[in-house]
């Protein structure tokens, strides 16, 4: 028992001693608080408008369909309340299709290429390029470009 209590002692103090010893100085001289933080800032080398056109999925066209279809299953009775399904499905699939169109309408976005300070080379997607120009100094937070 005493040489377990001993052996804790022991071990207690040599980590004492050593976190004692832990350097937290950030000595390499380029102003980053840590390495990653070197991925994060650049220069932009160019910046483009691409246009940028979506295609559609079809889930316009199901959901418009089931819409449809439910409604026009509330309509007549027998070989009536048949066709109406159909015509229900067919017309909200053609309108469920549409509004999905109008929804991914072709747009622009800005293309901005960025050189990295830890020498990376990244291109960022987004939708504005308010104040930044080639040759602006960059931080990228979380997908996006900003200038500082």
């Amino acid at each position: 028992m005493k040489t377990t209590q001993a052996l804790s002692a022991v071990m207690l103090a040599v980590a004492a001693l050593t976190t004692g010893c832990a350097s937290t100085n950030n000595s390499t001289g380029t102003g980053y608080s840590t390495r990653a933080d070197a991925a994060t800032y650049g220069t932009i080398e160019s910046i483009q408008v691409v246009r940028v056109d979506p295609a559609t999925s079809g889930a316009g066209a199901v959901a418009g369909g089931l819409v449809g279809a439910l409604v026009g299953n509330q309509i007549g009775s027998g070989g009536g309340r048949t066709a109406a399904t159909a015509a229900g499905a067919i017309g909200g699939a053609l309108v469920g299709n549409k509004v999905e169109e109008n929804r991914n309408a072709p747009h622009d976005i800005y293309q901005i290429s960025v050189r990295l300070d830890n020498g990376d080379y990244r291109t960022v997607n987004q939708d504005s390029a308010y104040d930044l120009r080639a040759g602006s100094r960059v931080r990228m937070v979380d997908g996006r470009v900003y200038r500082y």
